[in-house]
């Protein structure tokens, strides 16, 4: 079979790889790629983006299965034109990736169907969100309404950084936008929650459009600097399983949050199919809310749940592109996997590119490796390999326990070097600490 992989980032190369170990799948293609899927004998980077020239290289190319990474190609519609041309795809159609592309629509559906969540409101207008946050105080969470990588949150401790948020957010001068926000029709909207108090969880379950199979749960660390300081990220490194997700947990985020969404999609008319993560936040009580919904696999988690899937993927993605994930089990490597994101200088305000990257362990073939390190924004330059954005590499590892995993990694990770590197040293540390 040949198989597509749309995106060129760290979960991308994470998924190319885990697909390119099944024994039906013949070729597998990245569209466009990065540096670590061009040194990969068994993937091919394709250097087309725009979804109609997708479409209509897949078809002439007979692709067997599309899977789609990134939220942007998700938005803007990609599953529908595939679908529409007989195509099979793996994600979401663009009205339900709104559950990512739009926090003003993910807010009102989960309000008007039960689901836990932070107690919100929502605005165009500045001189109105500007007084609604003087009313409510801090600390409060400042969201922009359209896609950002990530990067359209705001936690703001102090009144000054929750006004500014809001001035960044509803600037009324278009090319005064800092974040790189989206935004979606009817212009600029932000979205203003109550900070919630727990522990963070990523939950990520794929759906067929009435059935659901969990993950392996998983913690990233979204600060920079150790001690979980410093500004947000993407996310500077995760673990997989996640401690604070206990069975319990588990259970209650299946039933009060993940199959609610997943039937009031349905009942909304617009059924879900995809990666749906559910960022959680956990209270002290084992309560999980719903912090936001991400319509694809997370990054820098997908690295280590890739890492501990022993199910073929390529038969997993059969499954739910055609309604039978209802009897799937998934069968997982029982050791934790954790990875670690080495990000360039600079990042996140400003990240440098360019940097020659040295020390990448060569791969090889053989028995499964206890590490990978799976590029994100990485380039090939010659027999060179170059940084190209903000997180450049998740250096990821199993170990018979989360702090093993975390030796393991960072001995990877200390053999590579590029000029400005920077990375936590202490990812993993909430599981470890248990």
């Amino acid at each position: 079979m040949k198989v597509l992989v749309v995106g060129g980032g760290g979960r991308e190369h994470a998924l190319a790889w885990k697909l390119s170990q099944s024994p039906r799948v013949g070729s597998v293609f990245v569209a466009p790629g990065n540096g670590g899927t061009a040194l990969d004998a068994r993937l091919e980077n394709l250097n087309i983006t725009d979804v109609v020239a997708l479409r209509e290289w897949a078809l002439e190319n007979k692709i067997s299965l599309t899977v789609v990474g990134p939220e942007q190609p998700l938005a803007a519609g990609i599953v529908d034109e595939f679908r529409a041309h007989g195509l099979r795809i793996f994600g979401p159609t663009k009205a339900a990736a709104q559950l990512e592309s739009s926090k003003a629509f993910s807010k009102a559906f989960m309000k008007r169907h039960a689901i836990p969540t932070a107690e919100y409101e929502t605005f165009t207008d500045a001189t109105a969100a500007h007084a609604y946050i003087d009313v409510k105080g801090v600390p409060i969470v400042v969201k922009a309404d359209g896609l950002a990588a990530g990067k359209g949150v705001v936690v703001a401790m102090t009144l000054a950084e929750a006004h500014e948020a809001i001035d960044f957010m509803l600037a009324t001068e278009p090319s005064f936008n800092p974040l790189g926000v989206t935004h979606n029709e009817g212009g600029a909207r932000v979205v203003i929650e109550e900070f919630l108090v727990g522990e963070e969880a990523s939950f990520i379950v794929m759906c067929d459009g009435k059935n659901v199979t969990a993950l392996a749960t998983s913690q990233d660390h979204k600060r920079l600097l150790d001690g979980d300081m410093g500004p947000n990220t993407g996310g500077m490194g995760a673990y997989s399983p996640a401690p604070v997700v206990t069975p319990e947990v588990h259970a209650k985020a299946m039933r009060e949050i993940i199959l609610p969404t997943i039937k009031g999609m349905e009942k909304d008319g617009i059924p879900f199919t995809g990666f749906l993560y559910a960022g959680l936040m956990i209270d002290a009580q084992g309560n999980p809310k719903t912090l936001e919904f991400n319509c694809r696999m997370g990054d820098p988690e997908t690295q280590p749940i890739m890492m501990r899937l022993k199910t073929d993927l390529l038969e997993v993605m059969l499954a739910a592109t055609s309604g039978g994930l209802a009897d799937f089990t998934l069968e997982w490597d029982r050791r934790p996997a954790l990875g670690v994101v080495m990000a360039a200088h600079g990042y996140p305000l400003q990240p440098r590119k360019g940097d020659v990257i040295a020390g990448l362990p060569v791969s090889k073939d053989g028995p499964a490796p206890d590490s990978m390190v799976f590029h994100a924004a990485t380039q090939a330059q010659g027999s060179s390999t170059l940084t190209s954005g903000g997180r450049v590499l998740c250096v990821t590892a199993l170990g018979s326990t989360v702090k093993a995993a975390q030796q393991r990694a960072y001995e990877v990770a200390h053999e590579i070097h590029f000029n400005g590197a920077q990375y936590r040293k202490d990812i993993g540390w909430r599981a470890i600490k248990i």
